[in-house]
């Protein structure tokens, strides 16, 4: 197999566009339509479901069982909660953010007529009058504010502008890319997953390669508020991989080059065999990665699982830096994504029985090339009384049950 070349230059520019476009989760149609558009221009056909999330099909030798890839185009925003006497806006999250995040944030006000610019700024925005009493209000959403670039100093003006409560606010992602790979943005999640699925998938139509099992391509619309893959899959898809971002910070084992495979997240383990899948192509292929664990994140992944899909799900994320406030990442962490994704599009899918969701404990796989149970001792006796199997080497002292 030849050596995977992503067009990095692709992955940027498209990336760059598409954070130049709001969407805000419940605020996403402009979005995916571009995205619509991108995948006519890769030659990539697509459905919609009604609200508008997407699933494109790359063909392969076998119809079902097929798989499929889910990143998300929502990002996180805010609405208007209410007009207030000053001629502001009080604003509420879109998402779960910390409002110490927006503040000073450009942002656009989508009307029911019109957009409007305007600044997210804290309650006591000038050092020159509050003096340090800006230091000490709290950092929450009810001390935000923010300020339309209209005349606007009362609650008419706001009326007579046309703004009302419930218009949704897209935040600027003043996106950054620098000479030496880094990527400053906000909503990198997920917009930077977006863009490293369509570069796999333009390397895949590129190169007419040619898949063992059909490919679904998943683009949802409310990862940010919870429901994200709920109602795109279909009976037939027996593994999902999401593409997501992975958290750069004290604590954590997420990179900002590589892949970064996540072994769970706050809703629990991801799937031993596909997860383990992954880290075998990673190692196969030489592509640097690392495992990390997000006690505070939950994907796609999780949304697809409660719905009631029995599907085996994995994460793979590009390591982020200030998710969820303005985010920092290395295009190699994109590219290596991009080529994994290549590569497992490429493999077979984990183990053969899974078109149908029930069937006999011969087809099930195996944790390890030899399964052993574990023997039931009792809680005084030694490990070193039990004849170590050919199979499982035994450490340890003593275990009990």
């Amino acid at each position: 197999m030849s050596r995977v070349q992503i067009d990095e230059q692709y992955l940027q520019q498209t990336l760059l566009h598409l954070l130049s476009i709001h969407s805000p989760s419940g605020y996403t149609d402009p979005i995916v339509r571009e995205v619509c558009l991108e995948l006519d221009r890769l030659g990539i056909p697509f459905e919609m479901t009604r609200r508008g999330a997407i699933r494109a099909t790359l063909n392969g030798r076998a119809y079902s069982p097929d798989r499929a890839i889910v990143t998300h185009v929502d990002t996180l925003g805010a609405m208007v909660k209410q007009l207030k006497p000053n001629g502001r806006l009080e604003v509420v999250p879109v998402g779960t953010w910390s409002s110490r995040f927006a503040e000073g944030a450009r942002v656009s006000v989508y009307t029911d007529a019109t957009v409007y610019r305007g600044t997210l700024l804290p309650l006591k925005a000038s050092g020159h009058t509050y003096n340090e009493a800006i230091d000490t209000q709290p950092n929450t959403w009810e001390n935000l504010e923010l300020r339309l670039d209209e005349d606007s100093e009362s609650l008419k003006d706001l009326e007579k502008l046309g703004v009302n409560i419930g218009d949704f606010v897209g935040v600027d992602s003043r996106a950054e890319f620098l000479q030496n790979g880094y990527l400053n943005a906000r909503h990198l999640d997920d917009k930077a997953g977006v863009a490293a699925l369509l570069a796999a998938a333009k390397y895949i139509k590129e190169n007419s390669i040619d898949l063992p099992v059909e490919c679904h391509l998943i683009f949802t619309i409310s990862e940010e508020v919870g429901s994200g893959a709920s109602a795109i899959l279909h009976g037939d898809c027996a593994e999902m991989v999401s593409i997501d971002n992975g958290t750069v910070a004290p604590g954590q084992n997420s990179r900002e080059k590589g892949v970064t495979m996540a072994m769970a997240d706050s809703s629990g383990p991801f799937d031993f065999h596909l997860t383990h899948h992954l880290l075998g192509l990673c190692k196969k292929h030489k592509l640097a990665h690392q495992r990390d664990i997000f006690k505070f994140y939950r994907c796609d992944g999780a949304s697809a699982l409660e719905a009631g899909n029995d599907i085996r799900t994995a994460l793979v994320t590009f390591g982020v830096d200030a998710s969820h406030g303005y985010e920092r990442t290395h295009l190699n962490a994109l590219t290596s994504i991009a080529t994994l994704i290549v590569h497992y599009m490429q493999s077979n899918l984990v183990y053969k029985r899974q078109k149908k969701s029930l069937g006999p404990l011969k087809d099930f796989p195996k944790t390890r090339k030899t399964d052993v149970p574990i023997t039931q001792l009792d809680q005084t006796e030694s490990v070193a009384q039990i004849p170590p199997t050919d199979s499982v080497k035994v450490s340890g002292q003593a275990a009990t049950k």
